[in-house]
């Protein structure tokens, strides 16, 4: 067995301006974000039954980014123990010495405290409400308890996730209605599968750091079974925004086309388990595809 790789820190680049920025921007991780703001814009397109006001658009999106920023970053502060156990992430900013935890903390709480200001003032209080929330549901619920003591902790801690798609709707109408909640319950049973996956690739990490992972708890074949029945409760969610809304044939396409996908992943990978990191990526290229589809939909149609 070969000997875990280790990310070299080059001191010079980690001790200057441009490595201390970049550290810092590390720790918001903004591929999560990505994912989270792709939820989002769709999310106010179908509330608008277009496009909405672009001013809107980029106050909502700047918003978020604050508001998940922050959750990010506090979320590395609890987790600072683990990450400097786990091959993936013991080259986090914190463990790897390049921030150190209380910085990182106050800048946590500066980040989440700005977006909920900021989406205050530019947009409503309700969208304000609604990521804040699930910033202290990711931080006080999730890190701070499920992660380490339940193998529920992402089907769970998976609704914060979602939430960015109530903060889009609300947004737009200032209010919540039932397709704002079928979009979260989309994401909110698409994460499961997408984070066991992952789980997959890194359950001797997990194991040594002591969470209970699904994979690490029950093993790899109940982890596999489950993500095969949560990928098909995730397409049947999706379907029910054709009649509720409704959605035209773009949507229809793509939420039946990608679904097929998603369950065929699912099934491959349960006979090849190998395969989980194809999965993983794909689970990604899904969501995102579903949301785009859905926007165009709302836009073109």
């Amino acid at each position: 067995m070969s000997a875990p790789k280790v990310r070299i820190v080059d001191p010079s680049r980690a001790d200057g301006p441009g490595g201390k920025i970049g550290a810092y921007v590390e720790l918001t991780k903004p591929r999560i974000i990505e994912l989270l703001l792709i939820t989002t814009v769709p999310a106010m397109v179908l509330a608008a039954g277009g496009w909405p006001d672009t001013g809107l658009v980029v106050a909502t999106l700047i918003g978020g980014m604050l508001s998940s920023g922050g959750a990010n970053t506090i979320n590395q502060v609890i987790d600072q123990d683990i990450d400097a156990v786990m091959r993936r992430t013991r080259g986090r900013p914190i463990p790897s010495g390049r921030v150190t935890a209380p910085r990182a903390l106050v800048f946590g709480i500066v980040l989440g405290l700005a977006g909920f200001l900021w989406l205050w003032i530019t947009v409503n209080l309700l969208a304000a409400t609604l990521s804040t929330a699930a910033l202290l549901f990711y931080v006080l619920v999730y890190s701070m308890y499920l992660k380490r003591s339940t193998t529920q902790n992402i089907v769970i801690g998976g609704a914060a996730g979602a939430v960015p798609t109530l903060v889009g709707w609300a947004a737009v109408t200032g209010d919540l209605a039932l397709p704002a909640w079928i979009m979260f319950a989309i994401v909110f049973f698409w994460t499961p599968p997408h984070f066991w996956a992952l789980a997959l690739k890194y359950e001797d990490d997990y194991r040594s750091a002591g969470i209970p992972m699904l994979p690490v708890v029950v093993g790899r074949r109940r982890t596999l079974d489950q993500i095969f029945l949560y990928s098909v409760v995730v397409v049947g969610v999706s379907l029910l925004l054709i009649p509720v809304v409704p959605m035209g044939w773009i949507y229809s396409t793509a939420a039946v086309s990608l679904g097929v996908l998603l369950v065929v992943g699912a099934i491959r990978t349960h006979r090849a388990p190998e395969r989980a990191m194809t999965y993983f990526v794909f689970t990604n290229l899904y969501l995102a595809g579903l949301f785009v589809a859905l926007a165009v939909d709302r836009i073109v149609l």
